[in-house]
């Protein structure tokens, strides 16, 4: 009976000793990111791995479709927006922690056609017939009425005053990956995207670029949710520090903070 004891009290202490060390293993970090941070979140959970060894699985969707799941209890460490308004959103719900959100990256809003298209340069400007530019086809836009995207695209559409001639020709998309996919299968005659998406994508090329001023100043901002752990915290002081700033510049997009 003793010597059964002492291998059964043997026997916890060692499940013990592998539950703690399974405790302590790294579980990673979870990003929740806009759809059009994918190539160069790709290479940057690459990079903090390899210098930390610790992994990283970006989900990625549109910011408004992500911001919802952080709301509905999904497990994200980090949130990375393509706008200002779905990182309120949780901000405003206390659903970030404190003092971990910046405002990291710049893009811009370029018109894209599919890389055959024989549509010459768009001049887009106030009053342009980008109807006519169709030539009968559709422009494909992430869903105006919340993805990021396309609700600057709204705004510039709007400004310039020719939104109510192309309304009734969009395709919305769930989020701009999927815009630029209708551009560059060719079932959408124009798209509107970041730059970064055109940049990326083979099968379109660029026709045109809205004024930095027909919509509100595209920003990224990342925070860390109010879950994250220690290993969270490493990989936002990474995407935020000096080395990741030429990984964004790859992948074309504009670094905002210098420290």
């Amino acid at each position: 009976m003793g010597r059964w004891m002492t291998g059964l009290t043997a026997a916890l202490l060692s499940l013990g000793t592998i539950g703690a060390r399974a405790a302590d293993a790294p579980r990673g970090v979870l990003v929740f990111a806009a759809a059009s941070l994918a190539n160069a979140l790709g290479d940057l959970d690459n990079s903090f791995t390899a210098r930390t060894g610790i992994r990283v699985t970006s989900s990625l969707a549109a910011s408004s479709t992500l911001a919802k799941q952080i709301e509905a209890g999904a497990a994200a460490d980090a949130f990375f927006s393509a706008d200002l308004q779905w990182m309120d959103y949780l901000q405003q719900r206390g659903l970030l922690r404190p003092g971990s959100r910046h405002e990291l990256l710049g893009n811009s809003l370029v018109l894209i056609a599919p890389a055959a298209s024989s549509l010459p340069r768009v001049a887009i400007a106030a009053g342009s017939d980008l109807a006519g530019s169709l030539r009968g086809g559709r422009l494909a836009v992430a869903d105006p009425d919340s993805v990021p995207a396309g609700i600057y695209a709204r705004q510039a559409l709007e400004k310039l005053g020719v939104w109510n001639g192309v309304a009734p020709r969009l395709v919305r998309a769930e989020n701009v990956r999927a815009a630029l996919e209708y551009v560059a299968r060719g079932d959408a005659s124009l798209g509107i995207v970041y730059r970064t998406d055109a940049l990326v994508e083979k099968g379109v090329r660029i026709v045109g670029v809205f004024p930095a001023d027909s919509h509100a100043p595209i920003v990224y901002p990342v925070a860390l949710t109010r879950h994250a752990g220690a290993q969270a915290t490493r990989y936002l002081a990474f995407i935020t520090s000096a080395a990741a700033r030429p990984i964004f510049r790859k992948w074309g997009f504009e670094p905002l903070v210098s420290k």
